[in-house]
């Protein structure tokens, strides 16, 4: 479980396809981490299973990478990384699993307000409200009042925007996208 609050930006050192899944290693000077240990990247949930000073790697399985962007990494590519939230600590943005529902594809990034419209399924935004949460690459984010079949807008603030990789967003970026899990445990209970 995360908040979607980003702690830092870490850089992708590799990313080595196997045959049908990936090992994926990230430098990060997060503290505290050890094998075994949930770390969000760009959202996703990974597990860590080796550290080697300040690189880490996991595993990343078929379905990640069909559902992701994570495939889509490189070597110096910058991506979102949170550790696993622990109780007692605070709950700043909103409870985000790291289990990515699609992919969404930036449309049009403004500057005066500061906002990211984003292209996406009608499986995905049917879960999205206006002034609800979503995460966006793991970022904990507020809908703004443009959620249409196949998109929706977010407003940044610039602190976000200056330590998050939503710096480099440009029209036909490929976005990690996880809905608010409350709205579809509602959708389940009451379409059965």
């Amino acid at each position: 479980m995360f908040t979607g609050l980003i702690e830092e930006t870490g850089k992708v050192v590799y990313l080595k396809r196997r045959s049908t899944a990936a090992e994926l290693a990230v430098k990060s000077t997060l503290t505290g981490l050890k094998n075994g240990d949930s770390v969000a990247v760009n959202g996703v949930c990974q597990t860590i299973k080796w550290l080697r000073g300040d690189t880490f790697a996991c595993d990343v399985l078929p379905e990640t990478l069909r559902v992701t962007n994570l495939g889509a990494l490189g070597p110096g590519m910058e991506v979102n990384l949170e550790r696993a939230l622990m109780l007692g600590d605070r709950l700043g943005g909103h409870l985000v699993n790291g289990h990515i529902d699609g992919t969404g594809t930036v449309r049009t990034v403004t500057r005066d307000p500061l906002s990211i419209e984003i292209g996406a399924d009608p499986g995905i935004t049917k879960f999205l409200v206006p002034k609800g949460s979503v995460a966006i690459d793991g970022i904990s984010l507020t809908l703004g009042p443009d959620v249409t079949k196949d998109s929706f807008k977010v407003y940044i603030i610039p602190h976000t925007l200056d330590n998050t990789c939503l710096r480099n967003a440009r029209p036909g970026s490929r976005v990690n996208i996880e809905v608010d899990i409350l709205a579809k445990y509602v959708d389940k209970l009451t379409n059965r």
